[in-house]
């Protein structure tokens, strides 16, 4: 079996195929929208792939801070919400472009809440979305949200 696996991959490569560089284009995009300019921390706010953006997850900070607003489960889903709006945004998208959310919720039994505060930033037909519950999000956060935007051709 891996005898075969080698000559396809030699006979892909022997082909013109380039296996170990896939023809992306690929920016890593920093606004600082939302999270402080010259922040420390090992990721960008999100990569654009081609025609798809993917964003970091965002939790309910007050922008240029790391500070968690206030109001519990409600307060920080809108401020995760307004901060990925703003960083979609600030690269030239909207919320429209949104088509993949993945909700992390601390307790699983605040979706209800949650859900009331997202539906407002869409419209039907929703993007496609996911929810689990986690025994712990970064600083203390009661939600966490990740999306993929995809870049309209115009």
């Amino acid at each position: 079996m891996m005898k075969e696996i080698i000559i396809a991959l030699t006979f892909l490569t022997a082909a013109g195929h380039s296996i170990a560089k896939p023809n992306k284009q690929v920016e890593h995009l920093n606004s600082y929208a939302v999270l402080p300019a010259g922040h420390n921390l090992p990721f960008s706010e999100a990569v654009r792939v081609n025609d798809m953006v993917y964003l970091s997850g965002q939790i309910g900070i007050q922008p240029g801070t790391t500070q968690l607003v206030k109001g519990g489960i409600t307060g920080e889903s809108k401020q995760t919400m307004e901060n990925i709006q703003a960083s979609l945004e600030a690269h030239g998208l909207s919320m429209q472009n949104i088509v993949k959310c993945t909700i992390m919720l601390a307790d699983i039994k605040e979706w209800p809440k949650f859900n009331t505060v997202y539906t407002k930033y869409f419209s039907k037909p929703y993007p496609a979305r996911s929810a689990f519950a986690t025994n712990g999000l970064a600083l203390g956060a009661r939600v966490e949200v990740e999306c993929m935007a995809a870049i309209s051709k115009k």
